[in-house]
């Protein structure tokens, strides 16, 4: 019986027309690029901002206050938030989540153009209050990020909550920058 349902599947296989579309490995929704690609373009994206804006030495004086996180911690949790929301983001792509809801890409690349901004506003400029009102958008768009994701993967909800716990903590560590920058 296993070798006629292999015999089965070979001649399936190889009787298949030339002008057909033949789906291979890759075109499956849960394919290895698609993955690479939602996981390291926000990583990239966050790196550079690292790499290019991170080294806030406004901040660096103002971090021996015991509630505000080293910097270093700044930067890794932010690495951290954009892989998940990359992992978040391929869960839903492959469970066709961004044909059927048509607000869940336009506001996760509001998420990210907005996690973007934190880093030369708040520790290269200086303005904290512009940064808090720049995270208060964020959390907005990151809770309906995780609205709409919901709705298609229950998997990527539970990658968004830590991404929102990082949100709101960022949030408070903007606000009590603002007296200090």
């Amino acid at each position: 019986m296993a070798s006629q349902n292999c015999q089965r599947r070979f001649k399936d296989m190889t009787n298949q027309e030339p002008g057909k579309d033949n789906k291979t490995s890759s075109d499956s929704p849960r394919s290895p690029w698609k993955l690479a690609v939602s996981v390291a373009m926000p990583l990239f994206i966050t790196m550079t901002m690292v790499l290019l804006f991170g080294s806030g030495k406004k901040y660096r004086v103002l971090a021996t206050i015991f509630w505000l996180p080293p910097l270093w911690f700044i930067h890794l949790a932010s690495l951290g938030s954009s892989f998940l929301m990359g992992l978040a983001a391929w869960l839903v792509w492959s469970d066709g989540g961004f044909d059927s809801e048509s607000h869940a890409l336009p506001l996760y690349v509001a998420q990210i153009s907005l996690s973007m901004v934190w880093n030369p506003l708040v520790l290269v400029i200086g303005v904290a209050w512009l940064g808090f009102v720049f995270c208060v958008i964020q959390f907005g768009t990151l809770f309906a990020c995780y609205f709409y994701f919901k709705r298609v993967s229950p998997s990527a909800e539970y990658l968004i909550r830590p991404c929102l716990t990082w949100v709101a903590y960022l949030t408070f560590v903007t606000c009590q920058l603002i007296a200090y920058l």
